[in-house]
């Protein structure tokens, strides 16, 4: 919240017009020394755009905020005063990764969400002067490049901005304050002496302003300074700087204070932040309520460089002006050392008792009373990650000496566990490897704890086996593990069992673990495996039921579970285009997809991305279809998990297929196989995994060769495999395929068998996508049989439902709408790059590359491109630009480097 503005403060009339009518451009930088009015003059400037319907969002930094998570979740808090929504799918993606490539993509989101905004948005910085950190300034730069017209950046800064502005100021976007602005004049410096002091000779108005050169602060100086000497001459030195500030204030103003003032005001210096109990507290007499509330008044009203602070508690909170702390903590370091761990000491009791977990972990450090913290922290580690509450712990964590986290094995097991919720596998191995090194000294409870995060980095590295082999520990539960632990294991097991097809065992395992209760998070979690196996198995309606209950409330649950709700659409959306609902799947999935990458498990993520994929093509939109499949096959390798490429070639080989791009068929085929032959991954079930779906694609292959005999045995061989493995989905394809192979083979009847089985499972099952997807001929094949008159009421009235999807063919593409030249020309030079690479059928990682930027950034451009040409894709984009004859040259000359390039 924004300090109180100062009830003394003249009007500044010239400089805040001046302010006020720069509101609308990109950035605002008040630029001064310490004690230059900086701070007032936002305050005020906030007061006069609230009046004309702007929405303020306010942070004054720190020297402990200059960290990048600390940072966000500051800067997060700040913009939820104005908006929650802006704010809930990026509080959860900062908790991830935290590389460049992470940053901007946390960056584009809060964007994406401000851009959704009809009002215009102010986000003040103040004192900026205490963030260096690196990917902080990177993080605000990008936020400066890519803010929506509605927002607005405020920065207050003692120094110059480490930020970029040269493009800005020549598009007359920036409105820069510097100290020659915040200057009082003379007339200015005579009305604020008057209403401080109620007269003052004119001439001595003029010699002060002199003195001070018009810095506020020396002027506010003097005025107290002469209150106290109530008409005494005044020293003529001159006070134009923090420095002289410092030394005047300690000869001329602390000395006159009472003993018992200028104690208490350098006991409140060790915080950032008081009130009156707090007062109380380090005086060392808590019985002294009341008198210090009336000293924390007459303090203020004496404009003694004590500031009111805002907020939503009942008590009032004060903070000192930042010259005022710098002196008293001067004096504060010439106490003796016993007597300044006392201070903290009192002042983290304090807060401890009122549950400020933060301010009294930080107190108890600097107390030198580490255990005290560690206790601390150890109490509430299980209350913050049951909640989701991550980033917190996070940050108390960070806050405790590294040799205190070493020596409880309890927090190592929490940092462990932010580690495998940011996917940060190397630290997570790292972390798993110490505190396997204590086994022999883990009580019961840690060493389950141990196997439930070995149970989750295996489910995150696609390696059931390795959870099958802890499943005699995962299942013998302690009696005192938490819900969040049991419920954790519970999930990694039914996640293993999944994968084996041993569905009966799954649910028991889920039932036991909802039967407990509580950890609502890990029992979503659960849910959404159960939901998912359920996609499996063929049964879509009761997934879809399950997955709507958890995503309505996971939605309701707030920014902890938005990853909850990514992991739901993206097995939703599996199942929609599954009963053949393309457009609704796209709706669900597409707006969360990248934050599900960053923050699902594989299973979930290629669910999802192979959803968008396939609804892409059945839509028309087929360099679309690609792109999503270009993002797969890049997780895939980049994550080093074999069968979500193997997944992803699959999905290729049918695409290519489908356009009869024989070559590059084979090719994917190729790469299948020689993955299938060369797999050394840790996982038995991964591998019949992958050695299942090559020998599909070898199936399809040579259903498209028209090589039947060879597909009818390799499918026959690989039916009983399948249905041991208890996937019905894939049944219901070869199945289909075995009807199309034995009637190209001129066995009829057997043929017929096949469609009827390839039929009733789908039906059984919900399924529709899976059963036309699998060859041309299914619609057809699926008319003889309702010829045939061998299909009961039901099933002909299924196989006229399929028919009717497949007569409708691909959905519509949106209509195109008319765009008129003032549209094509706002297409910047480099939007107009990006679709000329477009044009060229690059994905967005080629581009990226190609153009030196991230593929967020790729990603951002095209959005906005779309948004210009009035279209929702890439083929049709292309398309438009051709229509309206926007050159798509190729931004590369050929020349002697291409090929380098």
């Amino acid at each position: 919240m924004p300090p109180r503005g100062s009830r003394n403060l003249i009007p500044r009339d010239a400089l805040m017009a001046r302010m006020v009518d720069g509101r609308r451009r990109r950035c605002l930088v008040v630029q001064g020394a310490a004690g230059s009015g900086k701070t007032s003059a936002l305050v005020e400037w906030r007061k006069a755009l609230i009046s004309l319907n702007f929405d303020i969002a306010w942070l004054s930094l720190a020297p402990e905020d200059n960290g990048l998570s600390r940072f966000f979740d500051c800067l997060l808090a700040s913009l939820a005063e104005v908006d929650s929504a802006i704010v809930r799918t990026a509080a959860l993606l900062m908790g991830h990764d935290s590389n460049d490539s992470a940053v901007e993509h946390w960056v584009i989101t809060l964007v994406e969400a401000i851009a959704q905004r009809q009002r215009d948005l102010v986000l003040v910085l103040d004192d900026i002067h205490h963030i260096d950190d690196r990917r902080i300034m990177q993080a605000l730069q990008w936020l400066l490049d890519y803010a929506p017209p509605q927002l607005h950046v405020a920065f207050g800064s003692r120094s110059a901005l480490p930020l970029s502005l040269a493009r800005l100021r020549a598009q007359d976007q920036v409105e820069e304050i510097d100290l020659r602005d915040l200057r009082f004049t003379a007339a200015e410096s005579e009305r604020f002496l008057r209403e401080q002091l109620g007269r003052i000779d004119k001439r001595d108005a003029e010699i002060l302003h002199e003195l001070t050169d018009g810095w506020v602060a020396g002027l506010q100086l003097f005025a107290i300074d002469l209150k106290a000497k109530q008409g005494a001459p005044y020293s003529r030195e001159q006070i134009r700087d923090a420095r002289t500030f410092a030394s005047y204030f300690e000869r001329e103003v602390l000395v006159r204070l009472s003993p018992g003032d200028l104690d208490l005001l350098t006991r409140v210096a060790v915080c950032s932040r008081f009130c009156a109990s707090l007062c109380a507290s380090l005086s060392g007499r808590p019985q002294a309520l009341a008198r210090k509330m009336t000293w924390l008044t007459q303090m203020d009203s004496n404009n003694l460089f004590i500031t009111q602070v805002q907020s939503h508690e009942r008590e009032t909170w004060y903070r000192l002006h930042p010259l005022l702390r710098e002196v008293l903590l001067e004096r504060v370091a010439r106490l003796p050392e016993a007597e300044q761990r006392a201070l903290h000491s009192a002042a983290w009791n304090w807060f401890a008792s009122r549950g400020y977990l933060d301010e009294a972990v930080h107190h108890a450090v600097q107390a030198d009373d580490a255990n005290a913290a560690t206790e601390m922290v150890e109490s509430c580690v299980e209350d913050l990650l049951t909640r989701g509450d991550v980033g917190q712990l996070a940050g108390l964590l960070r806050n405790l000496p590294p040799e205190h986290v070493e020596a409880s094995v309890d927090l190592q097991l929490a940092a462990a566990q932010i580690q495998l919720y940011a996917q940060d596998i190397e630290g997570l191995e790292g972390s798993l490897q110490r505190i396997e090194s204590k086994r022999a000294s883990l009580e019961a409870c840690q060493t389950y704890g141990l196997n439930v995060l070995r149970a989750g980095l295996a489910l995150r590295l696609d390696d059931p086996d390795a959870v099958f082999a802890i499943r005699d520990e995962l299942l013998n539960v302690p009696s005192d593990a938490s819900d969040r632990v049991r419920a954790s294991g519970a999930t990694a097991l039914s996640w293993m069992f999944m994968c084996r097809g041993e569905y009966a065992q799954m649910h028991q395992i889920l039932d036991e673990a909802q039967e407990h209760g509580g950890a609502p998070f890990q029992q979503m979690a659960g849910r959404c495996i159960g939901a998912m196996s359920l996609t499996i198995a063929g049964h879509m309606a009761r997934a879809e039921q399950i997955l709507r209950e958890v995503l309505e409330e996971s939605e309701r649950s707030g920014p902890p579970y938005v990853g909850m709700a990514c992991m739901a659409a993206g097995i939703l959306s599996y199942a929609l285009y599954e009963s053949n609902q393309p457009e609704a799947a796209i709706r669900m999935m597409a707006p969360r997809i990248e934050l599900l990458e960053r923050v699902s498990i594989p299973d979930t993520v290629i669910r999802a991305l192979y959803t968008l994929a396939a609804c892409h093509w059945q839509a028309g939109r087929k360099l679309e279809a690609h792109a999503s499949l270009d993002r797969l096959e890049d997780y895939a390798v980049r994550h080093q998990l074999d069968r979500l490429l193997v997944f992803t070639l699959m999905a290729r080989l049918r695409f290519h297929l489908w356009q009869d791009s024989m070559d590059h068929a084979h090719a994917n085929l190729l790469r299948m196989e020689s993955i299938a032959a060369r797999y050394a991954g840790p996982s038995r079930i991964v591998a019949a995994e992958i050695n299942g779906v090559a020998e599909h694609g070898r199936i399809i292959m040579m259903l498209h060769e028209r090589d039947f005999a060879g597909a009818s045995a390799r499918i026959d061989t690989l039916i009983p495999a399948i249905e041991a493995m208890g996937r019905s989905r894939r049944l219901v394809a070869l199945h289909a395929q075995s009807a199309v192979a034995r009637q190209a083979l001129g066995y009829g009847q057997s043929a017929r068998e096949h469609m009827l089985t390839a039929l009733t499972l789908a039906h059984n099952s919900g399924i529709v996508r899976t059963l036309l997807d699998a060859s041309p001929a299914v619609p057809q094949m699926l008319g003889a049989l309702i010829e045939e008159g061998v299909l009961d009421p039901v099933l002909a009235f299924y196989a006229k439902r399929l028919q009717a999807a497949a007569a409708a063919g691909p959905a519509s593409v949106t209509a195109a709408k008319p765009v008129a030249t003032a549209m094509v020309e706002a297409l910047s030079e480099r939007e107009r790059e990006v679709l000329s690479l477009v044009a060229q059928a690059m994905p967005n990682k080629k581009i990226a590359r190609a153009i030196n930027v991230s593929p967020e950034t790729v990603k951002w451009h095209l959005k906005n491109i779309f948004g210009k040409l009035g279209v929702a894709g890439r083929d049709e984009a292309v398309g438009r630009a051709r229509d309206l004859k926007i050159s798509l040259m190729d931004p590369y000359p050929l020349d002697d480097t291409k090929q380098d390039r």
